[in-house]
């Protein structure tokens, strides 16, 4: 089960960041759609970039839940846990280099994002399978569940602190 894990996380590690990049631009090609908001970046803040490792690596292991997650109790939390590493990775990467060197730049800006992704795909396969009971899986979706609302509640009645800060436009959520 490792291996078979294993290779759908590499698959899925190429996925994420595929996607990923692309639902940087999503938002502004749906013509600044209030759904779209809820999923794809509205601005350059922090917080609205962990979207686009977020719901890529959502949808994906939705996918992998099907093909081989389901076989596995603790799957589901798992794989909340291991996303919730990813988006603390790019936080705090984030925001250490760009203490380090006084402002940010892109290729940075996208190597935490591999550094997130990557560390979110091996934390699943070194961890899986949790010994537990399923009950735990009911935990990961409500866990997930209020991480959707939290990515709503914040892109459109963000708290005024620096994670949810525009630097380019110095406006907070949708504009």
């Amino acid at each position: 089960m490792k291996k078979a894990l294993l290779r759908w996380e590499l698959v899925g590690f190429v996925f994420v960041i595929s996607l990923g990049s692309l639902l940087h631009f999503v938002y502004d090609w749906s013509d600044r759609s209030s759904f779209v908001a809820c999923f794809a970046p509205v601005n350059e803040s922090t917080w609205e970039h962990l979207k686009l490792l977020f719901f890529p690596s959502l949808l994906y292991g939705i996918v992998e839940y099907i093909a081989v997650g389901h076989k596995i109790e603790g799957f589901v939390f798992t794989k909340f846990v291991s996303i919730l590493l990813g988006l603390g990775t790019i936080v705090v990467l984030f925001y250490t280099y760009t203490g380090i060197v006084g402002g940010n730049c892109l290729w940075a800006d996208i190597g935490t994002f591999v550094v997130g992704a990557a560390l979110s795909s091996a934390f699943t396969v070194k961890k899986m399978p949790i010994n537990s009971d399923g009950r735990v899986d009911w935990i990961g979706l409500l866990l997930f569940a209020i991480m959707i609302f939290a990515f709503c509640l914040g892109t459109f009645f963000p708290p005024h602190i620096g994670l949810f800060l525009d630097p380019v436009t110095l406006t907070y959520g949708i504009s």
